[in-house]
């Protein structure tokens, strides 16, 4: 377990732990997740082939009410890596003060492979396969990395048909047709934002003076994008999983977005057409991104982007985690040490899983709201939240992470002593 993702993400729990007054019964179960389920899920290809394919659900702890966490398609799928995930996810709902435990989910697959019909098959046969374990009032899954609204439609349908009754609860971030928010396609990106705009504040740091540079330009990364450049913010670099641009003046964000969606790919973006005549450019590796002389560097790719190899080369002032866990607690302690201020993913990532949380709010109660009333709730609450770690990593003295951890683990210590023990087992 040393060198796995779980236990590197456990640091930050046990760094935490140091400011907080709980009792070792409840820190106990704060380190291991309460089920895992492995699933193997069995899918007819369009070629008529059997190929069998690795799932897994994890539900961390559910003290504070049912599990909810994504589900992502991805070839690095594995049980450590989901089971991080449900971890993170614990401590997001916590943050964020929503009546949720945290979860997560995968397979392990190249989604890019799959035609759509295989997709769908394996999306179902997923649901066929973990029924018992989710429900809208046990665990909730959403979408992550590459799943999106008609994939949680194909979930929502078999669950319901598994159940003999509409579930629409069971899963969030679903299509406005099914049931799903309006503001929950970009509140990942929107939460972000807002977070950055307090924080960025605080430090006296004004749009029209601060550079930016992206890694990830999927949709939290490239909505996220065009919500700075809106603002006056200078977005200098965006990178994909093919590699990335660069622009001493700044990109055309909205260029960008066109040609990506067009050409599956942002190097394609200043190398054709007209749009190579807006700015001068540099193509640059995701590697190269991350090291660029810039004020804000916002990881929004995948996880352990920033470890001991590199973090010495980081020349920004401050990291948005808009992925989950992209710094390493190695990295991290580098950091610090550098002066650079980071700002949590448990944090500025939350936005996503709050728009889920008003979704199965919505469709609980039947009433659904408009997109400027979800906007403004998430607004409040990212706000809010902000404001409390800032102003408990400057009480303690401490990072903005281990605010954001040691606000989680007051929430989850009172709920779980609220419990009681639970020994049920022990004897006298």
């Amino acid at each position: 377990m040393s060198d796995s993702l779980f236990a590197d993400a456990s640091q930050r729990l046990e760094r935490a732990l140091k400011y907080v007054c709980l009792s070792e019964d409840t820190t106990e179960r704060l380190k291991f997740p309460k089920s895992s389920l492995v699933v193997s899920i069995p899918v007819r290809m369009d070629n008529g082939s059997l190929k069998i394919f690795q799932g897994y659900r994890v539900r961390y702890d559910d003290t504070r009410g049912p599990t909810k966490g994504g589900v992502r398609y991805y070839t690095s799928v594995s049980l450590d890596e989901v089971t991080s995930l449900a971890f993170w996810m614990t401590f997001k709902c916590a943050v964020l003060n929503l009546p949720f435990g945290g979860a997560k989910g995968g397979i392990t697959v190249n989604p890019k492979e799959l035609s759509k019909l295989e997709l769908e098959r394996l999306s179902r046969g997923y649901v066929d396969a973990i029924a018992d374990f989710i429900g809208p009032d046990i665990d909730i899954p959403a979408p992550d990395v590459y799943t999106n609204p008609m994939i949680m439609g194909w979930m929502m349908d078999q669950y319901s048909i598994i159940r003999r009754q509409l579930c629409t609860g069971v899963v969030t971030g679903k299509p406005i047709a099914l049931g799903g928010s309006l503001g929950r396609d970009t509140a990942t990106a929107t939460g972000a934002f807002f977070v950055l705009e307090i924080i960025m504040a605080k430090l006296s740091q004004f749009p029209a003076n601060t550079t930016v540079a992206i890694q990830g330009f999927g949709n939290a990364g490239a909505t996220l994008a065009q919500l700075l450049a809106q603002a006056g913010y200078k977005v200098v670099a965006v990178s994909d999983s093919q590699g990335g641009i660069y622009a001493k003046n700044g990109l055309d964000i909205p260029s960008v977005r066109q040609f990506k969606e067009s050409n599956k790919s942002v190097k394609a973006v200043y190398c054709e057409g007209s749009v190579c005549n807006i700015v001068e450019h540099d193509i640059i590796s995701n590697e190269e991104l991350l090291t660029l002389d810039v004020d804000v560097l916002i990881p929004a790719a995948l996880e352990n982007q920033i470890t001991v190899e590199n973090a010495k080369t980081i020349k920004a002032k401050y990291i948005f985690e808009v992925a989950n866990g992209p710094i390493t607690s190695e990295a991290d302690r580098i950091l610090e040490e550098r002066g650079i201020r980071i700002i949590p993913d448990i944090l500025v990532n939350a936005g996503g899983v709050t728009v889920s949380y008003f979704e199965w709010v919505q469709n609980r109660s039947g009433l659904y709201w408009t997109l400027e009333e979800v906007n403004l709730r998430l607004k409040q609450k990212m706000i809010a939240e902000t404001e409390e770690i800032w102003s408990l990593s400057q009480e303690l003295a401490i990072s903005m992470r281990t605010a954001a951890y040691v606000h989680g683990l007051n929430r989850l210590g009172e709920a779980i002593n609220a419990k009681g023990t639970r020994d049920f087992y022990l004897k006298n």
